[in-house]
C-alpha cells in the first residue's frame, strides 16, 4: 500500500468531488444467475458463500478501480485484493475474516476452510493487514431480501457486496446482490461492468468444473 497523488490517476475529478462529500457512498443491484455455483457446490461440496466470494474476488482483481481506495484525505494503491467475508463463531456471536484473492479455486478453498475454521473456534476476527484494499460481503443466507444501501460510517470506505438466501425457480437459481463502492474508488459504468465481470465468472467456473 503506498500513498498516491490523485492528480496523477483517473480519479483526480472524482477525489476532488466525491472525498469529502457527507454521503459518497453509491449503490447498484443486480440479480445474478447462481445456478452454476449451486450445482458445483453440490457437486464438489464446497461452500455457496466461498464460491462467491472467489467469483468476486476474480472478477475484482480484474478491475482496476478496486487498487485505489480514500483512505481518510488521502488516496492510496495497493497492489493486492482480499475478500472479507462474516463468520458465526463457535461462542454463538460473529466476526470476520480477510481472505486473500487468488486465481486458483482450490487455493482460495484451503484458505477459506482454513481461516474461517480459526475465526469460529477462536470468536476473533482475521486482518490480512494494510497492504490489502478489502472487499467486504455480507451473506443474510437465511433470508430472501431484495437489497442493501448507503451502509456508511465515515470510516469505511471500502467496496461492500450483499446478498441473501438464493432463490429457486424451475432450474435455475437467481440471487439479488448490492453492490455498494465509494465514488472517488469508481464510477457507476466500471462499477456495473465489474458486476457484468462477476456474471461471467460465475459461468465460467461453472464451465471449468462440470
Amino acid at each position: 500500500m503506498r500513498e498516491v497523488d490523485p492528480k496523477s490517476t483517473p480519479r483526480a475529478l472524482a477525489f476532488e468531488l466525491w472525498n469529502k462529500a457527507p454521503m459518497p457512498m453509491v449503490t447498484l443491484m443486480k440479480t445474478l444467475d447462481v445456478t452454476p455455483l449451486v450445482h458445483l457446490s453440490r457437486k464438489r461440496n464446497y461452500k455457496f458463500n466461498m464460491l462467491l466470494c472467489w467469483c468476486i474476488g476474480v472478477a475484482a482483481a480484474q478491475t482496476e478501480d478496486f487498487y485505489l481506495l480514500p483512505v481518510g484525505d488521502k488516496l492510496m494503491q495497493y497492489d493486492k485484493l482480499a475478500v472479507n467475508t462474516v463468520v458465526a463463531t463457535r461462542d454463538g456471536g460473529i466476526a470476520t475474516c480477510d481472505l486473500p484473492v487468488s486465481t486458483d479455486l482450490e487455493q482460495f478453498d484451503r484458505d477459506y476452510r482454513s481461516l474461517t475454521g480459526q475465526v469460529y473456534e477462536s470468536g476473533e476476527s482475521y486482518e490480512l493487514g494494510e497492504d490489502y484494499m478489502v472487499i467486504g460481503t455480507s451473506a443474510l443466507a437465511g433470508y430472501e431480501i431484495d437489497g442493501a444501501v448507503n451502509i456508511y460510517a465515515g470510516c469505511y470506505n471500502n467496496p461492500f457486496l450483499i446478498w441473501g438466501k438464493y432463490r429457486k425457480k424451475w432450474l435455475r437459481a437467481t440471487l439479488p446482490v448490492s453492490f455498494q463502492f465509494h465514488h472517488t474508488q469508481m464510477d457507476g459504468i466500471p462499477a456495473a461492468a465489474f458486476l457484468e465481470r462477476l456474471q461471467g465468472e460465475i459461468r465460467q467456473v461453472g464451465r471449468k468444473n462440470r
